[in-house]
């Protein structure tokens, strides 16, 4: 697998991707989740991030990957629900764990699992990554994994909201139901 990633990601692309994996696996060990499903995740979450915006709509169409109007009209998140239908035919990704994973890392969802958490966070906090917002992620994600989650929520919030741009609704349903999760506990 890392060796057709190579082939196809560019080289910071192909690190970032090791670095989730490796991420990935750190933090499944950290939770209690299956460290082997989170590497395999984590290594393969941008493997249709390679194409163009155009080629994924394409391919999209091609394997039958269903865009909705909400993926439309926030076509960088394309490559996630394009990525677990290229997991499964091109790697042979057959556990619905991991391409659950691949598919919502990008957007989240309302319900997510222990390893779709791991790999959406994985993919913010990687060793590669560098932004402003990220240490204060890396803490939050070693002591609460929903705190970190509703943390990364709200930078994208001020990211987009500063850019103007549109919000996938499944992070809007990601933050709600982490909100009500935590009041509950």
């Amino acid at each position: 697998m890392e060796e057709k990633l190579k082939e196809i990601l560019s080289e910071k692309r192909f690190r970032h991707s090791l670095g989730v994996a490796k991420e990935a696996k750190r933090l499944a060990k950290l939770y209690g989740a299956d460290e082997e499903k989170a590497y395999t995740a984590g290594l393969l979450h941008d493997c249709a991030k390679g194409y163009s915006i155009e080629e994924q709509i394409k391919l999209c169409d091609k394997l039958n990957v269903k865009l909705d109007e909400s993926l439309r009209i926030c076509p960088p998140v394309i490559h996630g629900f394009l990525g677990a239908e290229v997991a499964k035919k091109e790697y042979g990704i057959s556990d619905d764990e991991i391409l659950q994973s691949i598919k919502y890392h990008t957007v989240g969802r309302a319900g997510m699992s222990l390893l779709e958490k791991i790999i959406y966070i994985a993919d913010m906090t990687e060793e590669n990554r560098d932004f402003d917002g990220v240490d204060e992620l890396r803490d939050a994600v070693n002591k609460d994994l929903n705190e970190a989650l509703l943390i990364s929520i709200e930078q994208q919030f001020k990211l987009q909201s500063k850019r103007r741009s549109t919000l996938h609704p499944n992070m809007i349903d990601m933050w709600n139901d982490l909100v009500l999760k935590s009041r509950k506990e």
